[in-house]
């Protein structure tokens, strides 16, 4: 049976069950499979009270959307504006306009709480 995973001990525990289920050949909705979501959920419940991520700066999160998906700076330029004011940016020098945030969060799918913290 399941149990909430409450400790450092019980966490390694169903992580080490969840690489061992990973390895199986399971079916969709099988007993393996189903042992498999409910861990991952309470493995994750687990991390997001224990190891909380910080949420990354706009800047970070820019940087990072376009090394995801191969954006050059040239592209990033269009969605800008222009190449200065993406240097101006990227180097901090300037902030995000209302109408930057609105194409980032178009182009890139960048939440828009991450693009409009301050930085």
């Amino acid at each position: 049976m399941l149990k909430p995973v409450k400790n450092r001990k019980q966490y390694e525990e169903a992580l080490d069950r969840i690489y061992s289920l990973l390895q199986k050949d399971t079916k969709v909705g099988s007993r393996d499979s189903d042992e498999l979501e409910v861990l991952s959920i309470l493995v994750k419940q687990y991390e997001t009270e224990h190891f909380p991520m910080e949420k990354p700066s706009p800047l970070e999160a820019i940087k990072f959307r376009m090394e995801q998906s191969g954006m050059s700076e040239a592209e990033l330029s269009a969605i800008l504006g222009n190449k200065s004011r993406k240097s101006e940016i990227l180097a901090g020098k300037r902030k995000l306009s209302l109408a930057m945030i609105r194409r980032l969060h178009e182009v890139l799918h960048i939440p828009a709480d991450i693009l409009i913290r301050a930085y």
